[in-house]
């Protein structure tokens, strides 16, 4: 199957598109955007965060099909070339980046949490980075780099 979309805002046409292919494998394997991570397949990391038409999913629970037509923004198309977001910015200066694996999904949640408050609350902030697992931190870098990119934004 042919699946028509834009990532990143690029239009793209792909064939061959397999009937059940993900859009996380679509994104890494045929575009080449290998930042969303595959950890467990099933939306329960939050490793493969992307908009979909400005709502963030797990890409890995997303059929390719579904995303016809529809836009795409991946970790990769926050940045405006090679000046990274202020959130990505954020989790490098407050040093939330460990093994890197959790990162751009956190980065693409976080983004979403900014978007929909400026100055979210300590509950907020955890209830937005529920659905996302870090097996390396205690989670505080990643508090102190929400911190920092909500006072960028502000």
């Amino acid at each position: 199957m042919r699946v028509d979309l834009e990532v990143n805002g690029v239009r793209r046409s792909l064939d061959g598109v397999r009937e059940g292919e993900s859009l996380l494998h679509l994104l890494r394997e045929r575009v080449g955007l290998p930042g969303s991570k595959n950890a467990c397949e099933q939306g329960e990391c939050g490793s493969c965060t992307v908009y979909l038409d400005e709502t963030a999913v797990c890409a890995c629970l997303v059929a390719a099909g579904q995303a016809q037509d529809s836009r795409v923004v991946t970790v990769e198309g926050l940045a405006d070339g090679a000046e990274l977001h202020p959130v990505q910015r954020a989790f490098v200066e407050a040093g939330a980046v460990q093994c890197g694996f959790c990162t751009p999904g956190l980065v693409v949640t976080v983004h979403d949490l900014l978007a929909r408050t400026s100055d979210p609350g300590e509950a907020e902030i955890r209830e937005a980075l529920a659905g996302n697992l870090c097996r390396c931190t205690g989670y505080e870098k990643i508090f102190d780099a929400v911190r920092l990119a909500a006072g960028e934004a502000r």
